[in-house]
């Protein structure tokens, strides 16, 4: 079971113009809520994705609310030297997600269809980054440690085995079976 996300829009901000972008904001280890309340407080646009799980103990079960991407708030502004000092200055922040000390800006898309699942109570999970091509072995089922490649093909997921002392490989559907990277 999954929640909407925290999101909130300031006007103490503006919020219009070309340069006003979606920016990852890396935190500590669980300071993702207090990361976002204090820019919240200083009037910075974030976005903090949550979801609902039932979590069991010894004696009882409990629906407790997790940060669906660890690690991470998002905040959308013009990243100006004032929204830089907010951000880096605020108690449990790590840094702009950044390259060449440049924050990296996220296309509106991504952080929208994020929104869109959680608005729609879509049940999710988070799950190791994935790229065809790299070397995955399968998690549960009768094809359980089976090892090769992750590719793609008209959408469909396949993992292509290799025998490489005859270099020849074929190639498995994989689809609804969990694969971890190796």
């Amino acid at each position: 079971m999954s929640t909407a996300g925290q999101f909130t829009e300031h006007p103490q901000m503006p919020l219009s113009g070309a340069d006003v972008f979606w920016y990852a904001v890396q935190t500590r280890s669980r300071h993702e809520r207090v990361v976002a309340a204090q820019l919240r407080e200083q009037g910075v646009s974030t976005f903090l994705p949550m979801i609902t799980q039932i979590r069991r103990w010894s004696d009882r079960r409990k629906l407790v609310e997790f940060p669906l991407l660890s690690g991470y708030v998002f905040v959308h502004a013009a990243v100006s030297p004032r929204i830089r000092t907010i951000v880096l200055f605020s108690r449990g922040v790590a840094g702009f997600v950044a390259m060449r000390g440049e924050p990296l800006p996220i296309p509106d898309e991504q952080i929208d269809n994020v929104k869109e699942l959680l608005a729609k109570n879509i049940r999710c999970a988070a799950h190791p980054f994935l790229k065809v091509g790299q070397r995955v072995r399968i998690r549960g089922g009768s094809l359980e440690g089976l090892e090769g490649i992750l590719v793609a093909h008209n959408g469909d997921r396949k993992l292509v085995i290799s025998v490489g002392t005859i270099e020849r490989s074929f190639s498995i559907r994989i689809e609804g079976y969990d694969v971890d990277v190796i």
